[in-house]
């Protein structure tokens, strides 16, 4: 079974709508998959996700209200098979935590699923407009779409 971790900041509105979807996705199509979320910083630990991120969630038939923040630890090297960063700077971020060659194979940017080699972050929608969390889904979504192709031609 595949066991795949999404990371953003504060664990609130991009790993944890990107949770949601992949959780979604496989739920649907009878896929056996461990999936989780965590943030690099301790912001957010024990809350729900942003409530617009909730609500944006919810206009695309997911309920992501269940979930719960929590920090990003070096244990999770050892559980998970792909560590997603959000952006470049969680990323980093992950890697300085990274113990051996090991650890730093499992992370990867997500978006670059989708957008190869080409490095790119998902927006922090949090202080923009409700346009940015759309525009989180709509990558998100694509992404998961994505990662689930090549696991599937693996």
């Amino acid at each position: 079974m595949k066991k795949v971790l999404f990371v953003c900041l504060g664990n609130i509105c991009r790993s944890a709508m990107a949770e949601g979807i992949l959780k979604h996705k496989i739920e649907t199509a009878g896929i056996t998959m461990k999936v989780d979320s965590a943030g690099t910083s301790n912001y957010h630990i024990g809350e729900a996700p942003d409530k617009r991120m909730q609500a944006k969630a919810i206009e695309h038939g997911i309920n992501i209200s269940d979930q719960r923040g929590r920090q990003f630890k070096v244990g999770d090297f050892d559980v998970f098979d792909y560590i997603f960063a959000m952006d470049n700077s969680n990323y980093q971020n992950i890697m300085h935590l990274a113990r051996n060659e090991n650890d730093i194979n499992k992370v990867h940017l997500f978006l670059n699923y989708d957008y190869p080699s080409q490095n790119l972050d998902v927006p922090d929608p949090y202080y923009g407009g409700a346009q940015g969390f759309e525009d989180v889904y709509q990558l998100l979504n694509s992404a998961c779409d994505t990662f689930l192709t090549t696991l599937n031609n693996e």
